[in-house]
């Protein structure tokens, strides 16, 4: 069993390699391959999946296969027909990794981390007990209650942090249904669009570029189709698909799309031949699961914190030890020293803090349409210092209307209203009528059918947004526009893809007269006129001349000033003595002429920009997050989006805008002048890795403009190199790449591909520019509130070791027992300390640089000596306050105190005597003793209360935040307050707790010192507002 795996993974790493050993004709690895597969399968005692073995579809001819899956290539299957077989087979989705057994979570959570310190302390109570008992039967069960509680301690915190833990897993679980797959198949006749797990076998299923293969398909129809199998075979190549079979295997043959990788551009229409687990991919994947994830940034942070912790804890608990010992104590009190030390030290509530903080705010980016993929990649995001953004659908609208059109040598305005219903323009001329045809037969965007009665503008498309845009337009002007593709029936077609710049169809025409061929084209304007040499003027065609060329340029240059995506559209009608009716076009060898084609007009499109974008551009400026444009449209289009989105700001100028106002050449201009610059791909390519660092660094605002995905993916690692935290957004599958490489991907929920959504971090589930901004204050607000915790918890660390230090060395009365300890970190600081991840914004959120993933530490030096130095020592003298009045006021003034503890703590001594010579028992003593247990709490639990408050901020002042923004501090607050009082007055008559009903007066001792504490700490925020950057600042802010 063992012994098969590796081979398994070797194709999944090595695919490529493999390929090139084995001889290229036979493919025998795959079937190996698959056959171990089964045979690991056989060792499971299930049924192997007959399919993959006798898998024969490729050799199929189109009627054999409608016969085995008794459906119909045109129509497809019926509903009813495939609700019977999604029965049978069950849904099409690969079943879900072998899970973590939930005892087994349940257990890690018990005795991961902080818990193990927790039980080895439970462990040793018991222990010491033991040795008591076994030298005096009536010894104290005083170590039994407190190894229970310890324990109990762990079972609780370990119980809630599984129970939030489980919460965080739904709701990510939660999310992953939140993002289903679609797939357009053909059911009854119609397209239709339904999620992929519905499919089953016998569909017919069309798919496009960027579009995930959504089962195993037998390919019927194919247009420039390429494949990315490399998740099936290592092999980074896209590999082209057709419908002819051409070799056995059907791992190599080109006639078969594999479910879940992709397809790269062009389209094609397939058969499902497989679904689910009996998938190619779901044989494989059912062996390759369980293999470990990795660790993310904020985990290791609170890793490197549980260390110092420990750390701390245990040296500080050998070092009492060691004292204890050589001071002639009893090696047992010793142990228990330590026990009380250690104890004293953990921070036993912080486990479930971080959970709950986590969890809240991968809910809260859910309500705000952001969708993380994993809880941590939040943090990621607030510490991002570079946006690298997409422009289209991410800073627009992703809904383009057509605006203007050139013909007959000028521009005309078109309605670019809802409704389109007011076209002004001129459509008399002959030009128009072949402008018009084009429009509507260079489109393969349909509508969804049974939308007549929707009004035009409101109806489903099927197809991009541009060609969505022309449909709806020429809808509007011409009438019916799938009837017109019908009577001008379709005979071969070039889908637009970013290589070539253009698209490309063949018709048969109308005309029952002409018997000629129609090719009709669009594209970039640029690459369309290329292939142009006459030019169409009212109707007639003329040859494109200089005066013609230059007066595109102008139109060309003046549409796109504004910011349109301009498209050029040209025609050719085909010989017919070269192009007879029974010719066969071949779209890969292209055997029909791409030059001499006749121009006929220009058409531009806005997009217009979603109004969201500038607020959200204008808050990254402040929070230090420098946002790049990174396009694929003409650099005039890209600039005039940039300005009006504020990417590009009002009063800046590139160095062409410069020598335009200077009237000067622009080499002459000085570099250091511009703030802004717009960098093309062609200018990109010329640049070395150095000219590259040096725009980035040099120039404040930036747009890539006309790039292809490689230079994309340049861009990121140019940034990465500045040392920046880059977060990318893109839709595409070309932009995956990218996406991976950057620290954290960012896709599009509604108009992305799978594989871009695949790749990223992160779906924004609108699509909104403005909703990373809100995950960058959500990241950067995780990151503040952990570390206001994390600072609230350490600060009564010292509060509590100081009574062990003064009690060993000094030799008074102990001050505060373990189980009172444990009182304060379980009961009263729970909910405050959780309270804290609720802690809004502080109103320099968005004012800060991004913080350094290397420097900035969650745990930092400043915050661990203000939190046990400063806060912790005011703490523990307001506590001890609370102590030596409690004393004093029964008799025993500080002074008589001091090395009182030999005698206090015999069980022998019954007249001791205090400063006014009054005698005590030993049970008087013990009494007194709880009394000052309770009031050290008390003290502790107050001074808390202002610890709490002045940790709402960091450098604001708390009147600037807002006392009463945060509610559930006063939820916090008011919990402590309630503990102590139930516990001081409600349980204060059970032995086993050591509390006891603390005189009302006591409860006020402390509170001087609360405010010193506040007082303080205003003073200190105050300073670092004053003073940035000054030493006190270095030192002080955490």
């Amino acid at each position: 069993m063992g012994q098969k795996t590796p081979q398994i993974y070797s194709v999944e790493l090595n695919g490529a390699k493999d390929l090139e050993q084995t001889d290229k004709g036979d493919g025998k690895k795959y079937m190996d391959l698959l056959d171990n597969c089964l045979g690991l399968r056989k060792n499971h005692h299930e049924d192997p999946p007959k399919k993959a073995i006798d898998l024969d579809d490729h050799k199929l001819n189109n009627k054999e296969l409608e016969n085995k899956y008794h459906t119909n290539i045109i129509t497809g299957l019926s509903s009813a027909r495939a609700a019977d077989l999604l029965v049978r087979d069950g849904p099409n989705a690969l079943s879900p990794p072998k899970e973590t057994p939930e005892i087994i979570k349940f257990l890690k959570q018990m005795v991961g981390g902080f818990s193990i310190l927790l039980w080895v302390g439970a462990i040793l109570c018991w222990i010491a007990y033991g040795i008591q008992y076994s030298n005096d039967k009536s010894s104290s069960l005083d170590n039994v209650y407190l190894g229970t509680v310890l324990a109990l301690v762990v079972i609780l915190t370990g119980i809630f942090a599984y129970y939030q833990e489980a919460k965080s897993t739904n709701i990510m679980a939660s999310f992953s249904k939140m993002i289903p797959q679609q797939a357009l198949v053909i059911r009854d006749s119609e397209k239709k669009i339904i999620p992929a797990e519905q499919l089953v076998v016998g569909d017919i299923v069309e798919i496009k570029g960027g579009d995930q293969i959504p089962a195993d398909i037998r390919l019927l129809f194919t247009n420039g189709c390429k494949v990315d199998n490399s998740s099936l075979t290592g092999e980074s190549e896209p590999q082209p698909r057709s419908c002819e079979f051409t070799h056995d295997n059907p791992l190599e043959t080109k006639n078969i799309g594999f479910y879940s990788t992709t397809c790269l551009e062009g389209t094609a229409t397939g058969m499902v031949i497989n679904t689910g687990d009996r998938t190619i991919i779901g044989q494989i994947a059912s062996l390759a699961s369980g293999v470990g994830s990795e660790k993310t940034p904020i985990a290791t942070e609170i890793e490197h914190f549980v260390h110092i912790v420990a750390g701390v804890a245990i040296s500080i608990g050998v070092l009492f030890f060691i004292i204890a010992v050589s001071m002639k104590y009893h090696v047992l009190d010793s142990i228990i020293f330590l026990i009380g030390i250690i104890v004293a030290n953990v921070p036993e509530g912080l486990l479930a803090t971080v959970t709950v903080t986590l969890s809240l705010t991968a809910k809260r980016m859910a309500k705000k349409n952001c969708l993380v993929k994993n809880l941590e990649a939040v943090e990621t995001l607030g510490s991002t210092s570079i946006i690298c953004s997409d422009k289209t659908g991410t800073l627009t609208q992703n809904r383009m209307t057509v605006a203007h059109l050139w013909f007959d040598n000028q521009i005309f305005m078109a309605d670019t209203s809802e409704d389109h219903s007011k076209q002004t323009f001129d459509q008399s001329s002959g030009t128009w009528a072949s402008f018009s045809k084009i429009i509507a037969l260079c489109n393969r965007a349909e509508f969804r059918p049974g939308q007549e009665s929707v009004p035009i503008m409101k109806r489903v498309v099927v197809g991009d947004a541009s060609e969505t845009a022309l449909l709806k337009f020429s809808e509007v002007i011409l009438g019916d526009v799938m009837e017109i593709r019908k009577r001008n029936h379709k005979v071969a077609e070039i889908p637009f893809n970013s290589t070539n710049k253009f698209q490309l169809s063949i018709h048969e025409t109308e005309d029952p007269v002409d018997k000629r061929f129609l090719m009709v084209m669009k594209g970039a304007p640029e690459k369309v006129l290329e292939k142009c040499s006459t030019i169409m003027v009212n109707g007639q065609e003329q040859p494109l001349d200089r005066n013609m060329a230059g007066a595109f340029n102008t139109a060309y240059m003046e549409l796109g000033g504004l910011g349109e995506r301009v498209l050029g559209f040209c025609h050719l009608y085909l010989p017919a003595d070269e192009f007879p009716k029974t010719y066969s076009f071949d779209v890969d060898a292209m055997n029909f002429p791409m030059s001499n084609l006749c121009f006929v007009g220009l058409l531009s499109m806005i997009d217009p920009p979603r109004s969201t974008v500038p607020d959200a551009v204008t808050k990254c400026r402040s929070a230090g997050i420098k946002v790049i444009m990174v396009t694929g449209d003409h650099p005039i289009t890209a600039k005039a989006i940039a300005k009006s989105v504020g990417i590009i700001s009002a009063n800046s100028e590139t160095v062409e805008d410069i020598a335009k106002r200077l009237n000067i050449a622009v080499e002459q201009v000085n570099k250091q002048d511009a703030k802004a610059a717009v960098v093309t791909g062609m200018e990109l390519k010329d640049m070395s890795a150095d000219q590259l660092d040096e725009v980035l660094t040099s120039f404040p605002e930036i747009v890539f403009a006309r790039t292809s995905p490689q230079q994309k993916l340049i861009i990121v690692e140019g940034c990465q190199r500045q040392d920046a935290v880059v977060a990318v957004t893109g839709d595409g599958v070309n932009d995956s790449p990218a996406l991976k490489k950057a620290d954290i991907g960012i896709a599009m929920g509604i108009a992305g591909s799978d594989a871009a959504k695949n790749a990223a971090d992160m779906v924004l589930l609108d699509d909104n520019f403005a909703s990373i901004v809100t995950g960058v204050e959500e990241g950067r607000l995780i990151f503040d509130n952990l570390k206001k915790t994390i600072a609230y918890t350490l600060t009564k660390n010292i509060a509590e070791l100081c009574p062990f230090l003064i009690y060993i060395v000094i030799g008074v009365p102990l001050p505060i027992g373990t189980i009172t300890i444990l009182f304060i970190d379980l009961g009263t600081d729970i909910v405050p300390s959780i309270a804290l991840a609720y802690e809004k914004a502080e109103s320099d959120i968005m004012n800060r640089k991004p913080r350094h993933k290397k420097k900035d530490r969650l745990v930092n030096k400043p915050l661990a000596l203000y939190s046990y130095l400063h806060i912790g020592l005011m703490q523990s003298l307001g506590a001890f306050l609370v102590y030596f009045t409690v004393y004093a006021q029964a008799g025993f003034r500080p002074r008589t105190l001091v090395s009182l503890r030999m005698e206090w703590e015999q069980d022998s001594v019954n007249s001791l005597e205090d400063s006014y010579g009054q005698e005590w028992t030993h049970y008087q003593r013990k009494y007194l003793e709880w009394t000052g247990y309770t009031a050290f709490f008390v003290g502790i639990m107050v001074q808390q209360i202002a610890d709490l408050i002045i940790r709402k901020t960091r450098r604001n002042s708390i009147f600037q935040q807002g006392l009463f923004r945060n509610k559930v501090i006063w939820v916090g607050i008011t919990s402590q307050i309630i503990i102590a009082l139930i516990l001081s007055y409600g349980l204060g008559s059970i032995t086993a707790l050591n509390f006891t009903m603390l005189r009302p007066q006591y409860w006020f001792v402390a509170v001087p010192h609360a405010i010193l504490i506040w007082v303080y700490d205003e003073v200190r925020k105050l300073f670092i507002r004053l003073y940035p950057g000054s030493w006190w600042d270095k030192n002080m802010y955490y």
